[in-house]
């Protein structure tokens, strides 16, 4: 992975939870296009490697981060809500697995923090002339980021707990039956996703619009942790070489540990640097980032998924 070296020129609490911070690059450098939806891995002195999408108009030539601080993560929140204005750290290159789809009309459903990458959706659709609505949820105004921003934008409608029933989520009313080249997209916490999926799913609208993204695969830890299996094969195609992938480690980690130059990022399942293709073998998918014609193709995520067949043969 190739790193650049960005400079924190702006860093503040949006709310009592979230720091919002701006990123410049060297003097004489610019930072790589990006398209709404895209995230950056993020590496501090202090903190482990994370990834935090772009939320910022992608015009501007600063990257925009909002960062809630979890007391329960891995370490990367804290570090990020530490640093100070002159900073530095080390981000890779933007990558999307979450863009806007060519589509009539687009629902964006936001869950909390879920509202980072759908608010640069909105600055995206606000200057191609997109027709849009969304709906962004959180507990209560104090706890949300942005709400000034999108205060006097029309396509968007707040749902805050704090602010009664009327003003909850309807997903009869906010999302509707199906309706012809429409996307629909959702971010924010487990629970979440898989409500809006769930609802939409029941009330008819086919996989294929559904567009999602995660920022944790507890699913995918748990399983992994748990697998009581004896364990499969990999293959790697170019060499013949073969490794044994035992229960509680994934391919990733056996990759690396027997000095395989294999890719990866967030070892969640969820950026999909770490995709391969799988030439031979019946996959375990447990990702939560491809989408099913990926997974058709023989695409791989090995961080997070095992084998259903005693061997592999990977494209590496």
């Amino acid at each position: 992975m190739t790193w650049t070296e960005a400079v924190v020129v702006s860093h503040f609490l949006m709310t009592p939870d979230i720091a919002v911070i701006d990123l410049a690059p060297d003097e004489g450098t610019e930072f790589p296009a990006y398209t709404a939806g895209a995230h950056i891995d993020v590496q501090t002195d202090s903190g482990p490697l994370r990834q935090y999408s772009l939320c910022g108009p992608p015009e501007n030539g600063h990257y925009r981060l909002a960062v809630l601080n979890e007391p329960g993560s891995r370490g990367g929140s804290r570090a990020m809500h530490a640093l100070k204005v002159g900073d530095r750290l080390r981000i890779s290159a933007p990558r999307n697995r979450f863009p806007l789809v060519t589509a009539r009309r687009h629902l964006l459903f936001a869950g909390g923090i879920g509202i980072t990458p759908l608010l640069a959706m909105t600055h995206q659709l606000d200057a191609e002339g997109g027709d849009y609505t969304l709906h962004y949820c959180a507990r209560s105004r104090t706890h949300a980021a942005f709400v000034p921003e999108l205060t006097d934008n029309p396509h968007a409608t707040f749902h805050f707990d704090d602010e009664g029933p009327a003003q909850m989520l309807d997903m009869a009313r906010d999302l509707g039956e199906p309706q012809p080249d429409t996307a629909v997209y959702v971010c924010g916490p487990a629970g979440f996703i898989d409500h809006v999926l769930g609802k939409a799913e029941a009330m008819g609208w086919p996989p294929q619009v559904l567009h999602k993204e995660r920022f944790s695969n507890d699913r995918a830890a748990a399983q992994r942790d748990a697998d009581g299996s004896g364990g499969f094969t990999i293959r790697l195609a170019s060499t013949g070489a073969e490794y044994l992938v035992p229960g509680g480690s994934s391919v990733l980690d056996i990759l690396l540990e027997n000095g395989v130059d294999a890719p990866h990022s967030c070892q969640l399942g969820i950026c999909g640097e770490c995709v391969v293709r799988v030439l031979a073998g019946d996959p375990d998918h447990r990702d939560d980032v491809l989408t099913p014609d990926e997974r058709a193709e023989g695409m791989f995520a090995t961080c997070s998924s095992r084998a259903l067949s005693p061997t592999l043969e990977l494209d590496l």
